[in-house]
């Protein structure tokens, strides 16, 4: 390990290391526009100049590896003459609208140019202008701001795969372009705007909404797809105006999807606001006393066997158990959480759980994966994925529809019996892999026999061993794996529960992803935030609260149990989900034991230990598996990135993605 000396600060770093991450070491603050921890290095903005003992001129600190015996100094008079020439450059053409750029408030230039910049203009020619680029619905682009950091060509190529943003032009005349100027087609895309070190790249529904003084921010948990990404959410009053990634190395690291970003426009749309109650066939709007009393009503004489109840994907683990404790007063334990009918062992816990965890199935040197696109169903494992696959360090197969992962993956044909019958080389790769991954996906366990033929693939390649978990189950649904932690599922699944004639009461919480059909004779409470699927046959609806609303415990897809803060209150007469059935079990006579957030989450903890955060999860154990083979084609549970739940359907920034990135269509995973 290197030891040098930074502003007379000795400091030791690792092998590998560049002279500014040197100095960051030392607690020096280093300029920078170009740099960027997760992107390759450039060299190109030379902000980041020091002076070096021995050497005739300043260098670019993060472009120097540091060595052994280096002095480094970075506060010299020649240092900020350096520094202050560099941003005269830069700012030669750069346009003096700060009052009214949407990156106003977090600029990375506007900082600089106050701490190194010399304060005054020597530039009296005129300025260059650039046309503004198209790159979609939502980043919105003023190229003349733009300092040709290459941050976003980089993220393009490197990070998401898509390499549809470069520059065209040398010089004074290069330009930083979508080439064609079509919509950028990734699903991570809207990172680039927090990259952009100046105000060229922003968000485009967000542009002239707020300044980011004026925003509450609060940390939440992202309910878009399994992931669990780590967010803040900016609110201002009632409405949430922007979602930001907050850094989780360990989960999303600093990257968030663009539906997680974007899709927020439809929490103020088709809510539910207020209780409703069928009558006459028709919904009219009720007081909650007035609901209450329509439900107490509805389930008099029907017994607990002839009850049931499914969860939504996006609910808290508090809504699902308390919904579960209120089903358990009236005697009844039908109820499911997976709403695609996914056919998978719930118990032990490992046999649901993407095992290699996100961070570590980073380190996989061969996967298969099995019914599953996760550049849709988890863009931000897709990019995991992506970092060893896209240089050849890792091989990918995969058994399902054929799909543009944005690296290399070797498909094997899209029928379910391959399982049983591998081409040699693919054998020959897991035998001699290290790390082995199996990735099943819910298009496969869509098949009964599909999770059987995959255990059995894993148990003979040894998938899991000493040090190595790589059996995963992608979820796509945010509140899933604590559904099956929580035991809120049945015999029969969702199937049985719509094909059973004898039901004559359900309860749906948040659950918009079913036909709801079949229970158009049964008597159907909707509990919810939007207006949708779900309330086709509803005869009473109650509104709750979305992911932003209320305080929640969410688990992803690998176990990991996370808490979100409340950022905005419920609109009109919403309330907390949870909090709808505690009372309503005190107007059915059996009032449910808490009264409070803490004493739920202390039931929960007292049932499931392992739902407290950072507690110790159970030690991963085999699932008992009965021989089985999958036969026919998979299907993927995601066509339509943009459209997979009630909030993004509501939305009419995710509309305009459809038809600008998609065309109007769904994305076909055939072609």
């Amino acid at each position: 390990m290197p030891k040098l000396s930074v502003d007379g600060i000795e400091v030791e770093v690792p092998a590998g290391a560049t002279v500014l991450q040197a100095c960051e070491a030392a607690g020096v603050e280093i300029p920078r526009f170009c740099y960027h921890e997760r992107l390759t290095i450039a060299g190109n903005c030379r902000m980041c100049l020091v002076e070096m003992e021995k050497s005739p001129k300043p260098i670019a600190s993060c472009a120097m590896p540091a060595a052994d015996g280096q002095v480094v100094f970075t506060t010299t008079p020649k240092v900020k003459k350096a520094r202050e020439g560099v941003m005269e450059f830069l700012l030669i053409n750069h346009p003096l609208d700060c009052p009214i750029c949407d990156q106003g408030g977090e600029c990375d230039l506007q900082d600089q140019s106050i701490a190194y910049g010399k304060g005054f203009t020597r530039y009296q020619e005129n300025k260059r202008a650039v046309t503004e680029k198209f790159m979609g619905p939502l980043v919105k682009t003023i190229m003349t701001r733009c300092i040709h950091c290459t941050r976003c060509v980089r993220f393009a190529e490197e990070i998401a795969g898509v390499e549809e943003i470069g520059a065209i032009g040398r010089g004074e005349n290069m330009q930083i372009t979508t080439y064609l100027e079509k919509a950028v087609t990734s699903e991570v895309s809207g990172n680039i705007i927090d990259l952009c070190p100046v105000g060229a790249l922003t968000a485009k529904p967000y542009a002239f909404q707020a300044r980011p003084w004026e925003l509450k921010k609060t940390d939440a948990i992202d309910v878009m797809d399994a992931i669990g990404a780590n967010i803040v959410i900016g609110s201002r009053g009632p409405a949430v105006l922007r979602v930001t990634p907050r850094i989780n190395d360990d989960v999303n690291e600093e990257w968030i999807s663009d539906k997680t970003r974007f899709a927020i426009d439809g929490l103020a749309e088709r809510r539910l606001d207020k209780p409703y109650v069928r009558q006459g066939g028709k919904l009219v709007p009720a007081t909650w006393v007035e609901a209450f009393a329509a439900i107490k009503t509805g389930l008099a004489g029907v017994s607990g066997g002839e009850i049931a109840a499914i969860a939504g994907d996006l609910c808290a683990v508090e809504d699902i158990v308390a919904l579960k404790d209120l089903l358990g007063t009236l005697g009844s334990s039908r109820h499911e959480a997976r709403q695609d009918g996914a056919a998978l062992p719930v118990a032990p816990r490992g046999a649901y759980l993407f095992n290699s965890g996100l961070a570590g199935i980073e380190t996989a040197d061969v996967v298969l994966l099995i019914g599953t696109d996760p550049r849709r169903e988890a863009p931000l494992l897709n990019l995991r994925l992506r970092k060893r696959a896209a240089k050849g360090q890792s091989r990918v197969f995969g058994i399902g529809p054929e799909v543009d992962l944005s690296y290399p993956v070797t498909w094997l044909g899209n029928d379910a019996s391959l399982l049983g019958a591998l081409p040699a080389a693919v054998l020959d790769a897991l035998t001699a892999a290290e790390r082995p991954a199996i990735i099943i996906g819910m298009g496969a366990l869509a098949d009964s026999g599909a999770y059987a033929a995959a255990w059995a693939l894993a148990e003979t390649h040894k998938v899991v061993r000493d040090g190595w978990n790589g059996w995963n189950v992608l979820h796509t649904a945010a509140a899933r794996v604590g559904g099956l932690d929580t035991g809120f599922t049945c015999e029969g699944g969702v199937a049985g529960i719509m094909a059973d004639t004898a039901l004559k009461a359900v309860f749906l919480l948040g659950a918009d992803e079913i036909d709801t059909a079949p229970l158009a004779n049964v008597f159907t409470v909707y509990i919810g935030h939007h207006g949708d699927a779900g309330v086709a046959h509803a005869d009473v609806i109650l509104p709750g609260a979305s992911y932003a609303e209320k305080p929640g415990t969410w688990v992803n897809l690998e176990g990991r149990v996370q808490r979100g803060l409340r950022a905005v209150f419920p609109p009109g007469e919403a309330r907390e989900d949870w909090t709808i059935f505690r009372a309503l079990s005190a107007v059915l006579g059996q009032p449910l034991p808490y009264d409070d957030l803490a004493g739920l989450r202390a039931r929960i903890v007292g049932e499931w230990p392992w739902l407290a955060p950072n507690a110790a999860a159970p030690e991963f154990s085999t699932p008992t598996v009965a021989a089985g083979g999958a036969t026919g084609v998979f299907t993927l549970p995601v066509t339509n990135f943009y459209t997979t739940n009630a909030i993004a359907r509501a939305s009419e920034t995710m509309a305009e993605c459809v038809t600008q990135i998609l065309g109007g269509g769904l994305l076909e995973a055939a072609e």
